[in-house]
């Protein structure tokens, strides 16, 4: 019994290496292009992450799940920027420069639990439990996005200070959502007052439109389409969606879920691709001490953070108990996200990053 996940990626590498072995070059056949990435792949996922949650809970437990969330990826990040750029300074890591170290922990904080909550599921784990590590991770791969890209602004000389990029951060975050809040609730409105249900086709169609268009609109607005698309999904999912006619609701749904699917499977096939295509740099002491940094940042999000939640909750039964924060800890896994931002930044012509320590940085990544 074996994830979706790793089965397409052992599948991927197959692929592959039956290539590799044969003579034929993969470079012309496959390329990663980060425009399609953020506008076809990304998107679905992030949307219908949103448009899935199970919004009674969610709720419940959305000022722990913001917390853990925003200051936890922030914390993270930290974490493994500073802890690679330290360690790589005596020696005992990859050297890299502050501005890289940042970077790769702001994309390797990026979390993707799908086989752990898929265990959750067939345990029937503590519901709270479950939705503090999937909102987390829902939330979390937004936040991480826009860190990236802002840390990515730096080698564009987009900034002269970090005061100037940390506004920067808020301002994406906050105007990104409330993008994606006025589209969600604008199309709430348009089928609430038109009579689309008598045409399910047209209403299907408008349907996947209003889902896509918040994306666009922010990137447009050079704020964080991620953003702005994951807080449409959830509010699209609380309101729209019982505007629409039955019909429409379950297409809507099965299109949406398998948008993502074969978004995620696409992600994780090309993942497997890569491994015997792809320029790669092994670096033992970088790849333990990522290892060891993002296990160290973990635990420095989940255990502090649950502690000053737990302080602060009212309810006995809203607190975080010692055994569930341990398993928290153990949920943050890395998947398609941080993967497809490493080769994001490979793909861009930064001259400030060495081609070697782009290789080190994906091949770290992969692993």
């Amino acid at each position: 019994y074996l994830p979706e996940s790793v089965v397409t990626i052992v599948l991927g590498i197959l692929a592959g290496s039956i290539l590799t072995l044969s003579g034929q070059t993969l470079s012309n056949l496959i390329t990663f292009d980060p425009q399609t990435f953020f506008i076809y792949m990304l998107p679905p996922i992030i949307f219908e992450s949103g448009y899935s949650l199970h919004k009674g809970n969610f709720f419940i437990n959305f000022g722990s799940i913001l917390v853990f969330a925003v200051a936890g990826t922030l914390i993270s990040t930290l974490v493994v920027g500073l802890g690679t750029y330290v360690l790589g300074q005596m020696k005992v890591s990859y050297p890299l420069t502050m501005l890289d170290s940042l970077t790769f922990g702001s994309l390797i904080s990026a979390t993707d639990p799908v086989a752990t909550l898929a265990i959750f599921h067939a345990l029937d784990v503590n519901p709270t439990l479950y939705m503090l590590v999937f909102g987390e991770s829902v939330l979390n791969d937004a936040v991480a996005v826009v860190l990236f890209r802002t840390f990515l602004s730096f080698y564009e000389r987009e900034h002269d200070s970090w005061t100037s990029a940390i506004l920067q951060f808020v301002f994406v975050s906050l105007f990104s959502g409330v993008v994606g809040v006025i589209v969600a609730l604008f199309s709430a409105l348009v089928f609430k007052l038109t009579r689309l249900y008598q045409h399910p086709s047209l209403e299907a169609a408008l349907m996947f439109v209003f889902a896509y268009l918040p994306y666009l609109l922010a990137e447009a607005l050079n704020l964080s389409g991620i953003m702005a698309i994951l807080f449409a999904g959830i509010v699209m999912s609380h309101y729209t969606h019982y505007n629409l006619s039955p019909t429409t609701q379950m297409t809507a749904q099965q299109t949406f879920r398998t948008a993502a699917l074969m978004a995620e499977t696409a992600i994780f096939a090309y993942m497997g691709l890569s491994l015997p295509t792809l320029q790669h740099r092994f670096h033992v002491g970088f790849i333990i001490s990522a290892m060891v940094l993002i296990l160290l940042g973990r635990a420095l999000n989940i255990f502090p953070l649950s502690f000053l939640i737990n302080r602060k909750s009212q309810n006995s039964g809203m607190k975080i108990s010692s055994k569930e924060q341990f398993i928290m800890w153990f949920s943050g896994l890395r998947g398609a996200i941080a993967f497809s931002l490493v080769l994001n930044m490979q793909s861009h012509s930064l001259t400030a990053v060495s081609p070697e320590t782009k290789a080190v940085l994906v091949t770290t990544t992969l692993i």
